[in-house]
């Protein structure tokens, strides 16, 4: 049965620069491993009402990875057990962060690109077709959402990344 887990974040200040808002890595957690399906991500802030725009992406990421504050994934379920992902600083395989202070010197692939206004907020919700699903293939390498340029404000960002352990 899938297990289906979010990588949450509430109310956090974010850097002045382009910044990894949350980052992950499937691979080996525990000795297990694991492939993961990407069902939702959002982002949204509540530090002010003037209308901005920001640019947002998904992407992947090879060595070296962001820093990010460790944040472990919460099922959905609450059947679902703890997940085989746990939270880390370090986006290493099988673990995953938010809010990244540093972004690594890995080369970066942007999947989907996008911008948003900040008063409305930013949702991504795939059809099945369009999942994004990652596998330990041999190559480290992370799935992130990032912002790739500054945003206005920088405080007050909710954001999160839904996805399901198929592995």
């Amino acid at each position: 049965m899938a297990r289906e887990y979010i990588i949450p974040a509430s109310a956090l200040t974010v850097a002045a620069t382009a910044c990894t808002l949350v980052g992950i890595q499937c691979g080996t957690a525990a000795g297990t491993t694991v492939a993961l399906e990407f069902l939702r991500a959002y982002c949204g802030q509540a530090a002010n009402a003037t209308s901005a725009q920001s640019r947002i992406q998904l992407h992947t990421q090879l060595t070296s990875f962001p820093t990010v504050l460790s944040q472990a994934p919460v099922a959905i379920k609450a059947t679902d057990p703890v997940s085989k992902i746990t939270g880390n600083t370090t986006t290493a395989a099988g673990t995953c962060g938010n809010n990244a202070s540093g972004e690594g010197t890995g080369a970066k692939t942007v999947i989907l690109p996008d911008s948003f206004n900040v008063l409305n907020g930013w949702l991504w919700v795939p059809t099945p077709a369009e999942t994004i699903i990652e596998s330990t293939s041999g190559t480290a390498r992370s799935f992130g959402m990032m912002f790739p340029a500054a945003p206005s404000p920088t405080t007050a960002w909710s954001f999160g990344l839904v996805f399901r352990e198929i592995g």
